[in-house]
């Protein structure tokens, strides 16, 4: 038998209010349906502006739900308490997309990943050896722990991201542009990473970029979200590569290669697609 779903998200609006007193809310997302199984990526892919971020943001209680149903592991969670939320930061965690800032610049890495840990009650030597578990998870020296964040480069600030996200093993991870903040040859080595832990782990990922090559590497299943709707989802290989709605086809053309020939064609592509008011 199939595993039910870890996350459901079924007919999503979420609103902000507007600016002045008689304004209209202003409505980001218009009744978005998805799920994830255990075990599973969820890509999410949009331009900037599609509510990809948003839709993210409420299923960790950041945004507000004005309508439909979030559901974890069969639990209502679309308006859960701030106890609630609490007890479901073992569950449910979040690697933001800028490593300069996600990270406090006042603390050493060894006490970022042990925050977490406090929280929730493991202190002392327990504490100690769990982040020494995680920086070799996410394949960072030891002696790492009683180093600032300043002291890494970006790429190694991510991984102690994911390191403490990691760190009260969670079921569900939200990745926020994860790698969009990095240059090319670093983002291969976090999305292997990421890859490597769900292997190992079997955490599920809601993953969150604007670029098709990227949740195609680390995808089970795209959804692609345009204006707050969504569009078109199924598996990987075919919605990143042989997409049905134009939007999405619009999104591959535009994808760089490194072929100049192909990029060339993409382009031609594209602007035909363009023209024809597709």
């Amino acid at each position: 038998m199939t595993a039910p779903d870890l996350l459901t998200v079924d007919d999503l609006v979420v609103e902000y209010p507007g600016k002045g007193l008689f304004a209209k809310p202003f409505r980001v997302l218009h009744g978005v349906s998805a799920r994830i199984g255990p075990g599973e990526t969820l890509g999410l892919v949009g331009e900037s502006g599609s509510g990809k971020t948003t839709l993210g943001r409420a299923v960790l209680g950041l945004a507000p739900v004005t309508a439909g149903r979030i559901t974890f592991d069969g639990k209502d969670i679309s308006h859960a308490s701030r106890r609630d939320r609490r007890a479901l930061s073992q569950d449910l965690q979040v690697v933001f997309q800028d490593p300069y800032t996600s990270l406090n610049p006042s603390l050493t890495v060894g006490d970022i990943l042990s925050e977490p840990l406090g929280i929730q009650g493991v202190t002392g030597p327990q504490a100690r050896a769990r982040v020494k578990e995680l920086l070799d998870r996410v394949h960072m020296p030891q002696d790492a722990m009683g180093r600032l964040p300043r002291e890494f480069s970006g790429g190694q600030r991510q991984r102690i991201a994911i390191a403490r996200a990691l760190a009260l093993r969670p079921r569900l991870i939200v990745c926020d542009e994860p790698v969009s903040a990095l240059d090319l040859s670093t983002q291969a080595r976090v999305l292997d990473l990421l890859l490597e832990i769900q292997q190992a782990t079997g955490v599920s990922y809601l993953f969150v970029s604007h670029d098709l090559d990227v949740v195609r590497h680390v995808s089970h299943r795209v959804a692609v979200l345009y204006k707050g709707e969504l569009v078109e989802q199924g598996p990987a290989q075919k919605v990143t590569q042989d997409p049905d709605h134009p939007y999405t086809r619009r999104l591959l053309l535009a994808s760089p290669v490194p072929d100049p020939d192909r990029q060339a064609v993409r382009r031609a592509a594209r602007l035909a697609e363009v023209g024809a008011g597709v």
